[in-house]
């Protein structure tokens, strides 16, 4: 019985993050923004990719789709390389003043559409 509850509290500090990252609650979804930057940063990582998008005014964290959506849709980490230029449309974060969850990424002319 002892590895059986062992196994139980496994796997749903396994889950946490699973169901931690889906808070889309949390972005203004009536206040959408259009920010054109450089990436400064960039990770293609589970369970979002996420780029840091310096523009004129401030260096922006922005969520993008999970790596697997991205690659399906054309956008591959090669893509989203530090000092490429991009533009990106989506929903600020309510508390967090500069964090905004992407719905799409223009690169190089190419519209890749996240959600």
């Amino acid at each position: 019985m002892h590895r059986r509850s062992a196994l139980a509290i496994g796997m749903f500090l396994t889950a946490l993050p699973a169901l931690a990252h889906h808070g889309w609650s949390q972005y203004e979804g009536d206040r959408p923004l259009t920010l054109t930057g450089t990436i400064a940063e960039s990770n293609y990582e589970f369970p979002h990719g996420t780029i840091r998008l310096k523009t004129a005014d401030k260096t922006w964290t922005v969520i993008l789709a999970p790596p697997s959506r991205m690659t399906n849709r054309g956008l591959t980490s090669d893509a989203l390389k530090v000092g490429v230029s991009a533009t990106v449309m989506g929903y600020p974060h309510k508390t967090i003043g500069d964090e905004l969850r992407a719905e799409r990424i223009t690169l190089d002319g190419t519209i890749t559409e996240l959600r």
